[in-house]
């Protein structure tokens, strides 16, 4: 078992028979602790990962999957997890530079991206758009 979660554990158990006086109960409670800790960085990471495909696809013309499978390339050509990935991405709108190795890795998924559009029939790409309205990337 990962040490960490353990003394995670064992602090929750403390805190809960201090609380409620209750050792028995407090094996569930700790492990409902842990589990609130682990869904919380779940949820805190698939925020971050969503907005990082959300940059993506107002930066460059490319589909929900297309984003995702972008971040994906870079995060596994840093080997890197792709929260992390996308927390760098995400923190280059406050300013913060996106380290070099990262900037590479992005470069080629680009232009892995625009090699697979272009090899993809036109009426695929505009499917995604209403009958009778044209993608304009300046309105």
């Amino acid at each position: 078992m990962n040490p960490l979660v353990t003394v995670r554990e064992e602090r929750w158990a403390l805190k809960a028979e201090m609380a409620w006086g209750v050792p028995a109960q407090a094996p569930a409670v700790a492990l409902l602790r842990a589990e609130n800790d682990s869904l919380r960085r779940t949820l805190a990471g698939r925020a971050v990962i969503d907005q990082a495909r959300g940059m993506v696809m107002a930066l460059t013309p490319c589909t929900r999957g297309e984003a995702r499978s972008l971040l994906v390339d870079v995060s596994r050509q840093c080997d890197l997890k792709l929260r992390e990935v996308a927390a760098a991405l995400v923190a280059t709108s406050d300013g913060a530079q996106l380290p070099r190795h990262m900037q590479a890795a992005l470069r080629r998924a680009l232009r892995r991206l625009h090699a697979a559009q272009r090899r993809r029939p036109v009426t695929e790409h505009r499917a995604s758009f209403p009958e009778g309205q044209e993608h304009d990337p300046h309105s």
